[in-house]
């Protein structure tokens, strides 16, 4: 009777308890959505545009695949060991309730919804992580493994980060880490595992060439070479038989390093628009509610995207004399990336300079660094995964513990404890010096974690997986690409627009034998 004096769709029922707030749980969806969305069609359209043609497929697969087994792993035990109750400080314990009724149907942790709607919302963001993860492999890696490698990071890294920053329980939020939207547990997270997968490859073909070495003649023939340390003929790299098991993913094939140009640019940037607008979601959906705090967050992160593209697009006029369309987009991602940590929590100022820095450091790290650092260059990370995600990643974290507004913590946090997250910038304005050197200690505490836990958890998986299954393609399918892999291709046109039909799985699903050109497919 207390609710009579409501319209009769706002009052509770069974489809509609009191504890939730239908505008809330509309938002939650919508938000998760359009995460969703720049997954599944964004990276997937992006991934199977931005590489060499031969790899289209490949590339799109490794996107489709790791969204749909995040999401079976995710609603089986991922959620439960990323938010469920404690069993470490850094990892919940499952519950073989986690798909009944009464669980999904009851009040989340946060916010006025129900669990179905945070299950549903967390999950598209594992599914990202993984997907940025494949950024760096494309071009090499078998897909059985990447298939095994899925669910095991999932499991095994992803959930650690998760459960210790973004749940209540966990050691980093109780230690008072700002990690608005993913900074740490998505994007570092990501960028160091990709980073660490392509440097185990790299230490292990070369000491598989360091045997090679020692067992066959090799000759200084400019145009047949693998890696840099010595000139071994390609026949003598594919008819070894010593040296099993060392071998792991391994670089892409050379020619593939050395030109691997996108296959569809203006495809790429419609992928790239998916992805810029999805961010809505992915900062806007994360205080839970739609509250003031989810509109700031918003503007602030196209703001900071926007700013970081003009940079990024400034500097390669400046140094290159060209706008590189392939820049742009990175400074996107990059301005995307750097915000994610702080987008609810920073003022509009503040946006437009992690814009400015975003746009620079990143590139100055990719354009510069990767160049001259030996280390850097013999990691193969295809998307350069390490400088849009790990270095903008780590960017935003410290920014966020400088530049963090109290005020705008407290209304994201709901807490009353201001000096555990006052950035830097404001603990010398006012005077509460402690307070902001804290934060900033904090802030690199929980870049260290992710950092060495993923550096860890994916070297410890890459060797377990390779026990089962090889981590990288075999030599005539890392030469051939998708044909030969999945026995199909992207494009029916090759060449100068001549027809070409090679897949050797037909519409009525027939098996043929393939003609196979000894041009390389016009690549």
């Amino acid at each position: 009777m207390a609710y009579l004096y409501l319209p009769r769709n706002h009052q509770p029922d069974d489809s509609n308890p009191q504890w939730m707030n239908k505008a809330d749980n509309a938002w939650q969806l919508t938000s998760a959505t359009l995460v969703g969305l720049q997954s599944v069609p964004g990276l997937v359209i992006l991934y199977g545009s931005i590489v060499k043609k031969k790899w289209a497929l490949n590339s799109a697969l490794m996107a489709l695949y790791a969204f749909a087994a995040v999401l079976v792993c995710w609603v089986g035990w991922g959620y439960q060991l990323a938010f469920g109750d404690t069993l470490v400080p850094f990892l919940g314990k499952t519950n073989i309730d986690a798909l009944e009724q009464k669980f999904l149907m009851s009040q989340a942790f946060v916010g006025k919804f129900p669990n179905a709607s945070m299950v549903y919302f967390q999950f598209v963001f594992a599914a990202i992580t993984l997907i940025l993860i494949a950024g760096a492999l494309l071009g090499r890696m078998n897909f059985i493994a990447w298939m095994l490698f899925v669910p095991l990071w999932l499991t095994f890294s992803y959930t650690v980060g998760a459960f210790s920053i973004w749940c209540p329980q966990g050691w980093l939020f109780r230690l008072g880490v700002i990690d608005y939207s993913g900074g740490f547990v998505i994007h570092l997270s990501s960028g160091v595992a990709g980073f660490t997968a392509a440097y185990w490859v790299c230490i292990s073909v070369l000491l598989y060439l360091l045997l090679l070495c020692r067992k066959v003649n090799f000759e200084p023939e400019n145009n047949l070479y693998i890696m840099p340390i010595c000139h071994l003929k390609m026949r003598a790299l594919k008819n070894a038989k010593f040296a099993p098991g060392i071998q792991k993913v391994g670089p892409r094939a050379p020619r593939d390093r050395e030109r691997f140009p996108p296959n569809n640019i203006l495809l790429m940037l419609a992928g790239a628009g998916i992805l810029w607008m999805g961010w809505t979601g992915f900062n806007g959906g994360d205080p839970y509610v739609a509250s003031l705090d989810a509109s700031l967050a918003i503007l602030n992160t196209h703001v900071c995207a926007a700013m970081s593209l003009l940079t990024w697009l400034m500097l390669d006029i400046l140094f290159y004399e060209k706008p590189s369309v392939i820049g742009a987009t990175q400074g996107m991602i990059t301005g995307l990336v750097c915000i994610t940590p702080a987008a609810g929590v920073v003022q509009g100022w503040a946006a437009v300079l992690m814009g400015l820095m975003s746009g620079s450091i990143p590139w100055f790290s990719m354009m510069f660094l990767h160049k001259k650092m030996w280390f850097l260059k013999q990691v193969d990370d295809t998307m350069a995964v390490f400088h849009t995600h790990a270095v903008a990643g780590t960017l935003g974290a410290i920014l966020a513990g400088v530049l963090a507004n109290p005020r705008l913590s407290r209304i994201f946090y709901m807490v009353d404890d201001w000096p555990k997250y006052i950035g830097l910038a404001y603990g010398i304005q006012s005077g509460k010096y402690n307070a902001g050197l804290r934060q900033l200690g904090v802030q690199l505490i929980g870049i260290g974690f992710v950092f060495i836990w993923n550096v860890v958890s994916t070297s410890v998986i890459c060797l377990l997986i390779r026990i089962v299954v090889p981590l990288r393609m075999t030599e005539e399918e890392v030469s051939e690409g998708d044909n030969a892999v999945h026995g199909e291709e992207a494009y029916a046109l090759w060449g100068d627009g001549e027809k070409f039909d090679n897949s050797k799985l037909q519409l009525v699903h027939e098996i043929e034998e393939p003609q196979l050109s000894k041009s390389g497919y016009g690549l």
